[in-house]
């Protein structure tokens, strides 16, 4: 008889803790006892077992202050102001408590048993971020009358105004020290559209945007944060103030975030203390209620005890005296979507990047149905909140293919009118014509980059056609066709020789089918047949979206590489609209409903990880 490690390549290990995707993903929140003053929109400082909470918001600004033990909070004296809305930073023995509402510029030092008044910010501001220690700190962002970029630095006994922010925010993020902070995250109150989810980091000198983003806790303020510009933690966060908030956590390396597991109670506007990204705590709050819950988050591992989860591994936990087997449930992303900012030009058919991001994308062409209907040139670039126009396409076109990114695309074909062969070339700036492709139509698809793509389908009026064009960046050349000719169809792919098509008429078909850079290979089709439908992802793993059967719908699905599964809608039933990003961060801008709108949507999903399920005998 084979032994599993023959079948599997691996033994039955035994282990201490459940394996996990990394040493970060073993990381939990645990509750712990409530703070004795139920509020929002308080300061901390401190670590996981040693903090200190601040003023707040309980039905008005409270001056209350708690000190955390590891165990238990303990009320001890009020700061000299009550407010809320106050950053805090240093230990719970010797911490900063900056700011307050209405844009004060109050200032206290805590020596581990007082309050004393100290020199005041040089400008008033609540909800900023606060990093360092009581001596060498700093305060950034906030809001006064509007949001605010001003940063100061704090020496023990004066602030000192230094370099801005790049984008102006509050109720944000942060993490660091005076001379090495993050910030990220934030909004002005209540707009959702102009929310930031960009990351900043400090030299000391100046703040630079780094090309990461938040994954899921994206346009969110109220986030707690803790930890240095290398090892940081982000979690909880609302949409926009009042609204109800989420339980996501978000571990920064010093290059990315990475999803983690969930607070138990999703919230907003609390305390929060730590070191780094592997210890923390949350207090307070609000869940739309204000609440006193405190959540204190550890890690199960560490590198020395950490066994990374192998999907099929049967492994055997002796803490829990229990074998388990690692289920791979990578297969569906649980995604929502929400609003992003309005296109200026609302159209439908329009040509996009289809490898650009939800913060950094483009869209070109299209048409305008309602009365007077007109064709477009115009060219809009999406920055993660809203829409900026760019120079305009030389050809006004309905229906181009495009593909590539923000910087480097493609728009090709299209009805001018009529039915046109024009490709032309974007640099990041201005559109450039180029050669013209073989076979003129509308209504395409585009998949791959700027020197290496590929457009299929389409409608050459008024037939449809199967045909595949392959670009080089300096002339075109006819790849294999098509299975079943359509237009009006979904796309993705993120290299001229891995791309796939689905969806589509006449008339409105189901039909899936993957390009491997010679012929097109009939796959699993949609659970429901449609035209209209924009799409964006890679051949195993793609997003599908909207489009019309009968009616025009706001129907998700997600490709594996093997069959569709249907996931949460959009909120707006449409078709006919430009899509970018992946599967698990996409951006769905314009088409009609039945109108031409200029409504987006953002996509986001967790990062997909396996679970341990306990082997029973039955």
């Amino acid at each position: 008889m084979a032994e599993y490690k023959g079948i599997k390549g691996f033994k039955v290990q035994t282990v201490s803790t459940d394996p996990a995707a990394s040493v970060l993903a073993t990381g939990t929140w645990a509750s712990v006892a409530s703070l004795n003053t139920a509020r929002q929109q308080l300061g901390g400082a401190g670590t996981r077992t040693a903090a200190l909470a601040f003023g707040g918001y309980s039905t008005t600004g409270v001056g209350n202050t708690e000190q955390w033990d590891g165990s238990s909070w303990t009320e001890v004296n009020d700061l000299n102001t009550a407010t809320y809305g106050r950053t805090g930073f240093g230990t719970y023995t010797a911490a900063i408590a900056s700011g307050g509402n209405p844009a004060l510029t109050n200032n206290e030092s805590w020596d581990g048993t007082n309050w004393t008044e100290v020199n005041d910010l040089n400008t008033g501001r609540s909800n900023s971020a606060g990093v360092g220690t009581n001596t060498a700190g700093l305060v950034y962002g906030g809001y006064t009358t509007a949001r605010t970029a001003v940063n100061e630095s704090w020496n023990g006994t004066n602030f000192t105004e230094v370099g801005d922010l790049n984008t102006a925010r509050s109720s944000l993020g942060g993490a660091g020290t005076q001379t090495a902070a993050l910030a990220f995250n934030g909004g002005p109150e209540a707009q959702v559209a102009a929310a930031a989810n960009d990351t900043e980091s400090w030299n000391g000198t100046s703040w630079t945007i780094l090309t990461e983003s938040s994954n899921t806790i994206g346009k969110s303020e109220g986030v707690g944060s803790t930890g240095t510009q290398t090892s940081a933690l982000m979690f909880g966060g609302s949409i926009y103030a009042g609204s109800v908030p989420a339980g996501r956590t978000e571990a920064w390396d010093g290059t990315s975030w990475t999803e983690l597991g969930d607070l138990a109670t999703g919230r907003a506007a609390g305390a929060s203390a730590g070191t780094d990204n592997t210890s923390a705590m949350f207090a307070g709050g609000y869940t739309p209620a204000i609440t006193g819950a405190t959540e204190q988050w550890t890690l199960a591992a560490t590198p020395t005890t950490f066994s990374k989860a192998n999907p099929g591994q049967v492994f055997y936990n002796s803490t829990s005296n229990a074998f388990k087997v690692t289920k791979d449930n990578s297969g569906v992303p649980l995604g929502t979507w929400s609003s992003g900012g309005n296109l200026n030009t609302a159209r439908l058919y329009t040509g996009g990047s289809g490898l650009g991001t939800q913060t950094d994308s483009i869209v070109f062409g299209g048409r305008k149905n309602s009365l007077p209907a007109s064709n477009k040139a115009e060219t809009e670039k999406y920055n993660g909140t809203s829409w900026t126009e760019l120079n305009d396409l030389n050809q006004l076109r309905e229906g181009p293919g495009g593909f590539g990114t923000s910087t480097a695309a493609i728009a090709a074909s299209g009805s001018i009118p009529p039915t046109s062969n024009v490709v032309e070339s974007w640099n990041g700036t201005s559109w450039t014509e180029v050669a013209e492709n073989t076979t003129a139509r509308e209504r395409q698809r585009g998949a791959g980059t700027s020197t290496a793509g590929l457009i299929f389908g389409g409608q050459p009026y008024p037939s449809v056609s199967a045909a595949t064009e392959e670009w080089d960046g300096a002339a075109w050349t006819n790849g294999g066709s098509l299975n079943t000719g359509r237009s009006n169809l979904g796309g993705s792919g993120a290299t001229q020789n891995a791309a796939l098509a689905f969806g589509g008429e006449p008339p409105g078909t189901a039909s899936t089918e993957s390009y491997n850079g010679t012929s097109w290979t009939e796959v699993g089709d949609l659970n429901a047949a449609k035209t209209g439908i924009t799409g964006n992802g890679t051949t195993t793993a793609t997003l599908a979206y909207g489009g019309y059967t009968t009616a025009f719908v706001a129907n998700t699905e997600y490709w594996n590489g093997t069959a569709w599964t249907e996931v949460s809608d959009m909120a707006t039933a449409r078709g006919y609209g430009s899509g970018s990003g992946t599967s698990a961060s996409a951006l769905m801008a314009g088409g009609a409903a039945p109108s031409e709108v200029a409504t987006t949507e953002e996509w986001n999903a967790p990062a997909p990880f396996a679970t341990n399920s306990t082997l029973t005998a039955s």
